[in-house]
Order: structure tokens, then sequence, then C-alpha cells
């Protein structure tokens, strides 16, 4: 599929994001916006010396959501000192993060960094953690979706 239909299927997919409830808090949510968060910058790592570097979109999706990240990340760290106490939870989630990382150090399973670069577009525009706790479940996925075939 051509990045045009791309852009045009996903700007469908996001307004279909649009009518998912305004409040997502969830330890399975924060999970979710934390490995959103890791998989674009790994593969946006991965994908800056193709013609799809998409650093410059996944720069504008943390700006925009630093917010839902940075809560998401919080609320991850306070659920690992519950269980491991607090002088240990921040060791814990870097260990979880870069297993997270390690995931996606050889790509995405099933996206080009064509797709990807469409994905981060669209994601640096969407509204509230609850579109990306939608858009994770689709994306995050071991193989493509058909409510997000356009990545394909």
């Amino acid at each position: 599929m051509g990045i045009a239909k791309g852009f045009a299927a996903a700007a469908a997919v996001f307004g279909m994001l649009a009518s998912v409830p305004a409040s997502a808090g969830s330890i399975e949510d924060a999970e979710k916006l934390r490995r959103l968060d890791i998989m674009l910058m790994v593969t946006g790592l991965r994908c800056r010396t193709t013609p799809y570097n998409f650093q410059a979109d996944y720069g504008r999706f943390t700006t925009k959501h630093i917010a839902a990240l940075n809560a998401a990340s919080r609320q991850l760290q306070s659920q690992l000192a519950a269980r491991v106490g607090p002088d240990k939870a921040a060791r814990a989630l870097d260990k979880i993060s870069t297993g997270m990382a390690n995931t996606y150090g050889q790509g995405h399973p099933w996206l080009s960094c064509a797709e990807l670069k469409v994905a981060a577009r669209s994601l640096a525009q969407a509204e509230g953690p609850a579109v990306l706790a939608e858009a994770a479940d689709q994306l995050l996925a071991r193989s493509g979706s058909a409510r997000f075939a356009w990545a394909r």
C-alpha cells in the first residue's frame, strides 16, 4: 500500500479511535503506553537512516503526550515499589524497559519503517491516553490487525 493511501487510512483509523473514552488509567494501560513509547523510540532509531526517518514525528509524539507517558511510568514504578520496595522500583522499571526495548531491537515484527512513520505521525496528533492505549493494542500486536491494515 502506498504512503498516500496509508495516510488516508490512518486518518480514518484515528477518527474511529476518537470515540474511545477519554480516561485510561489502568496499570495495563500504563504498561501499553510505556511499551508504545519504547517501541517507537527503538524502531525510530533503526529507521533513522532510511528514507522513512520518523525521529521528528516521534519527537512530536513525546512532546504532545509527555504528561501521559510520564504518568504511565510513575504508575508502573509505583506498582513495582509496592511489590519490590521503593529502593528497588527504579531498577526494576529499568530492567522491564530494557526488555521491552530488546523486543524491537531487530525492528517491528510486521511494520516497515514507512508504516511506522505513518503511525508515529498519526500518534503525534492523537488526543488522550485512551486513544494511545487503543493504538498500542493495535501497533504492539504480534501481527497486523484488520483495523490497522493500512499499516501493512
